[in-house]
């Protein structure tokens, strides 16, 4: 296989994995776009969105994951010294969002846990 093979067959990879990634966002936005729209219905308790919100932010931190290793493979082949200091860039940038949404999913699960078990019913 030579590099224009190997080239065509990365880039059709990259397309793949950030495609999985969009689908996972759009996925957790969507499911939790039903689950705002079902419990802001049900319950006038704004503590019953945390669970929500960190079912979306599990979402969006996974497709974060997604689409840097996208960018990890179309630097893969003979990357240029440009293509290196972008990759850096936005694994900088996508890193400092993960790292940042994962510290608000452990905070809001320390929240719950400290509030304890809810009974739904209960929180209209």
């Amino acid at each position: 296989m030579g590099e224009e093979e190997l080239r065509a067959v990365i880039d059709w990879l990259v397309r793949l994995v950030e495609m999985a990634g969009a689908a996972v966002i759009v996925t957790g936005a969507a499911w939790a776009m039903v689950r705002f729209v079902v419990t802001g219905i049900r319950y006038r308790d704004a503590a019953v969105f945390t669970p929500v919100r960190l079912t979306l932010g599990r979402f969006l931190a996974l497709g974060l994951e997604f689409q840097l290793a996208g960018d990890i493979l179309r630097t893969a082949i003979a990357p240029t010294f440009t293509q290196i200091g972008q990759l850096a860039a936005i694994a900088a940038i996508r890193t400092a969002l993960n790292y940042f949404l994962g510290r608000e999913i452990a905070e809001e699960q320390r929240l719950v846990r400290e509030r304890g078990p809810r009974d739904e019913r209960t929180s209209s």
